[in-house]
């Protein structure tokens, strides 16, 4: 065989081939575009989730009922992008046990930095919450963390490092207990939560005119007569 039929020969044999890697590269990148809208709305249900709930927390008691809802739709809002990212994007699937533990530990975490979050973005407002809200949202959430954690042992809650995070929360906690304090005891700015504004008690009694007080003064009453009858 010459070396020109060689060479048609291979490349007959490698025509076929072709087409299938170019149809295989082509599914690929769709594979990939879609992939990509779902991280991005799993990771949008994260940070969505996590605000409803920081709003919740922070002003419940202004609305207990309005709020205890905004915070389970944030819940169930957190809840669903956790699916989406540990369970449905993710090419090993978790056993039960696994399973069980991501989803409670993803609704802790949600907590965690709901109250965080919330508790800084409305300390001004609500100075003696947030000051409890800001340590117990860093305690909850990093412990949420570690166990929602695949490679990292639950134990580690209990290491230095949970050490350290539980005294950050301790200092944060003494810390913000005095500037709440502190800001309780003088008038402080902050926006309003439906509260109408009551005017002023020392409100000075509006003036009358001479007009008005002619019209409203009392009819004079006819002079007495001094001839000694009483009328």
């Amino acid at each position: 065989m010459t070396t020109s039929q060689l060479l048609d020969a291979r490349t007959t044999d490698s025509r076929p081939d072709a087409p299938a890697m170019g149809r295989a590269a082509r599914r690929k990148a769709q594979s990939r575009k879609r992939a990509l809208a779902a991280r991005y709305l799993g990771y949008v249900g994260y940070f969505v989730g996590a605000g409803l709930i920081s709003g919740a927390v922070v002003h419940h008691p202004l609305d207990p009922d309005r709020y205890t809802r905004i915070a389970a739709y944030g819940a169930l809002v957190f809840l669903a992008a956790t699916v989406l990212n540990e369970f449905v994007l993710t090419r090993e699937r978790p056993g039960l046990r696994r399973m069980a533990a991501v989803i409670g530990s993803s609704l802790l975490l949600s907590f965690g930095i709901g109250m965080l979050s919330g508790g800084l973005q409305h300390f001004d407002d609500f100075p003696a919450r947030g000051a409890v809200l800001v340590p117990a949202g860093i305690v909850v959430s990093f412990v949420a963390y570690v166990i929602k954690d695949a490679d990292t042992p639950w134990q580690r809650v209990f290491s230095l490092l949970g050490l350290t995070v539980l005294t950050v929360a301790a200092l944060a906690f003494f810390g913000l207990r005095e500037v709440a304090a502190s800001t309780q005891t003088t008038p402080g700015g902050g926006h309003s939560h439906g509260t109408a504004e009551e005017p002023p008690a020392d409100d000075p009694a509006p003036a009358t005119s001479p007009s008005s007080a002619a019209t409203t003064a009392p009819a004079s009453t006819p002079p007495a007569h001094d001839d000694g009858h009483a009328h």
